[in-house]
């Protein structure tokens, strides 16, 4: 009896861990941090691509996006370039080249620096690509994938995917609109 009892008992606990393990297996899955979010904005400018392309180009140069008052950069647009956006208000935001295709008329880049309370996200890239569009237009299209400002769960509402998306969908927005009446404007 003793080895039934022992063999009795053993087989609770082998019981008792299988189901465990089936309870965690089948458990409903909760969030595990954020997940990498993306916006994409579009806009057909009244110009050739390759005027648009003109426009924007130059890495050293992000003039046209309302918010920055100043850009300070090195290496041009080689790979590895970089470049600090010195926004309205002082705050700074630093970006680096890591994709540059003229023929392609499209680059990427990635934000290095920046503070989440200017814009709440982290491990930011971004590309901005030029096409034609029917009747002589252009297509510029801007388009960026990032994580949320704040790295655990349960972020605060200003770093959440929601406020991520919607700061990065708001610049790139504005970007798009400003720089559209610009060169329609031939300013």
């Amino acid at each position: 009896m003793r080895m039934r009892s022992g063999t009795a008992i053993a087989g609770v606990a082998a019981l008792a861990v299988a189901g465990m393990a089936l309870t965690v297996a089948f458990e409903p899955v909760w969030a595990h941090g954020p997940t990498r979010q993306k916006v994409r904005e579009s806009i057909e400018i009244s110009a050739p691509p390759a005027k648009v392309w003109a426009a924007i180009s130059n890495f050293q140069d992000m003039s046209w996006l309302p918010i920055v008052t100043k850009t300070e950069g090195q290496k041009g647009n080689e790979i590895g370039a970089t470049r600090t956006l010195i926004l309205t208000g002082g705050a700074t935001v630093e970006e680096e080249l890591y994709k540059y295709e003229p023929d392609m008329q499209s680059y990427s880049y990635r934000i290095t620096k920046v503070d989440v309370k200017v814009l709440p996200v982290t491990n930011y890239s971004s590309t901005l690509t030029v096409s034609p569009a029917p009747d002589g237009k252009a297509k510029l299209e801007w388009a960026g994938a990032f994580y949320r400002g704040f790295p655990n769960n349960d972020p605060p509402p200003e770093l959440s995917d929601e406020a991520a998306k919607t700061a990065v969908s708001g610049l790139y927005k504005a970007g798009l609109e400003a720089l559209k009446k610009k060169i329609e404007s031939g300013s």
